[in-house]
């Protein structure tokens, strides 16, 4: 979802503008993009490797963070697509990682003895940068499982995401009055039942809680329903989007 910083997502806009905005502290555009440019870092990858690379890879991974990395850093400036930077990061990424995969193996099969001491103190700090971008790649990926999830838990509610951000309220005061409905749907057993149930807002009901009218609640409506469902999912990665 989007917090205080983020603002409604014109889909026309072009790549290089959505990274902008993502940089402007847009994290569930981020997620997008990292969900649908997926098969972009498996091209990339792949053609670096000289082979098919899938999910399941370790190269995949270091490809899918050097994306994330790329988001980051894109300058516009420099002159150059987004894509062409990207492609860029993520060849010396998986390169580096490559790299550093056959030092490993030579440090283990040829290193002296009385090198021990400093193949050991190599070999953990090696362990340790594994370590940090194993933890971010599971991040990523848990970002993009719950994305994927949320979308077709959305569908039955005939709710799309580019419908969600169009819908979004403008203003801060309208998206805190809206989550804040959205809490006591999630807190309130026969309000969260009945959403889960009808696919509706139990507005009637709501409107014996809250002190805003039906019309507000309703012009809310998509917005309320999609913030309740991350509660009610327990899509975790999501929650701090919204918070």
């Amino acid at each position: 979802m989007m917090n205080s910083r983020e603002k409604v997502i014109d889909t026309t806009l072009e790549l290089e503008d959505k990274v902008l905005l993502i940089q402007q502290g847009n994290e569930s555009l981020r997620n997008e993009i990292l969900s649908e440019y997926q098969p972009f870092v498996k091209k990339v990858t792949s053609k670096v490797c000289n082979q098919y690379i899938d999910e399941s890879m370790d190269e995949y991974s270091v490809g899918l963070c050097a994306l994330n990395e790329a988001i980051d850093q894109y300058n516009p400036h420099q002159g150059s697509k987004f894509l062409s930077f990207s492609n860029m990061v993520i060849r010396r990424r998986v390169i580096d990682y490559i790299r550093r995969e056959q030092r490993q193996k030579r440090l283990f099969f040829f290193v002296q003895e009385d090198d021990n001491e400093q193949r050991m103190e190599e070999s953990y700090l090696e362990q340790q940068v594994a370590l940090d971008h194993y933890r971010q790649h599971l991040q990523i990926e848990n970002r993009v499982s719950e994305i994927n999830e949320f979308r077709e838990l959305l569908k039955e509610y005939n709710i799309t995401f580019d419908v969600l951000s169009k819908q979004c309220p403008k203003h801060i005061d309208a998206r805190e009055n809206a989550k804040e409905i959205a809490r006591i749907i999630v807190e309130n057993e026969e309000f969260s039942n009945y959403l889960q149930e009808k696919k509706q807002l139990p507005i009637k009901a709501l409107l014996t809680k809250v002190s805003c009218s039906r019309k507000t609640i309703e012009r809310n409506r998509k917005y309320i329903i999609a913030v309740a469902l991350i509660y009610l999912g327990k899509f975790t990665a999501l929650q701090s989007y919204i918070e």
